[in-house]
């Protein structure tokens, strides 16, 4: 469940207390959708099932996003008795494989053949960006307490390693970069690799700065999942000579 440090949990706005993070969340998922919907007018998706693939991705994502927290906290969950309890806590690793998983299954229900990838990776790196900036205000997926001049402190009157800070200064230039490579006509799908293959290596890294708590080898929840992520689009996924990169990849 999140962590109640943060720089800024409320903006205040007259006599209002807007949620920094809730705010931010929505900011980014607002600047989501219009890079994908640019990245796919760009790349020549003009039909109607365009939306119909940003929604899946949504949903699945939201859904990815949760379902962890619920089986991780359901004991906690089903005793609350704050029904908003169900609302808190959420995991981008679980939002962005039940987005693909999504998107994969809309692909098929609708009969799409062109892979979508390229539509999405830009614009989740630029929703990762902005995101990230929720968490640091809201206070949660913060880094261990740290001696360290880059330290931020969180309102506890500790300093903390930055990791929203670097996460959002990665998912941004990861954004550049792929934007750059989409205006040099990819292969269909290979920004999507490209995307997956970069933020999970980060992430798998960055999570030796947080607090999350190691469940195997050392290693925390985080990290098992960035592994099997890598080694899925390193391996299985891996594109073939003379073979189109297939579904979402």
């Amino acid at each position: 469940m999140p962590d109640s440090l943060g720089i800024c949990p409320t903006f205040q706005l007259g006599p209002l207390a807007v949620p920094a993070y809730a705010t931010l969340l929505l900011l980014a998922l607002a600047v989501g959708v219009a890079a994908a919907w640019a990245s796919a007018w760009r790349q020549g998706y003009h039909g109607e099932h365009t939306l119909t693939l940003v929604f899946a991705a949504f949903f699945g994502g939201v859904l990815g996003a949760k379902l962890p927290v619920w089986l991780m906290h359901a004991g906690a969950l089903i005793g609350a008795n704050d029904p908003l309890a169900w609302l808190s806590g959420r995991t981008i690793i679980g939002g962005l494989i039940g987005g693909t998983l999504a998107v994969l299954l809309a692909r098929r229900v609708l009969h799409l053949t062109l892979p979508s990838g390229n539509v999405f990776a830009p614009a989740l790196a630029l929703a990762l960006a902005v995101g990230r900036w929720g968490c640091l205000f809201g206070g949660c997926c913060h880094g261990k307490v740290t001696d360290a001049p880059l330290g931020v402190r969180l309102g506890d009157g500790l300093l903390h390693y930055p990791t929203q800070i670097l996460e959002s200064l990665f998912a941004l230039g990861l954004f550049v970069y792929l934007k750059v490579a989409e205006r040099r006509d990819p292969p269909p799908g290979s920004l999507w690799r490209t995307f997956m293959l970069a933020y999970f290596t980060f992430r798998f890294f960055i999570e030796f700065l947080r607090t999350d708590t190691p469940i195997a080898f050392g290693l925390t929840l985080a990290q098992l999942a960035s592994l099997g992520v890598v080694a899925y689009y390193s391996f299985i996924a891996r594109p073939r000579a003379g073979r189109q990169e297939s579904a979402h990849e």
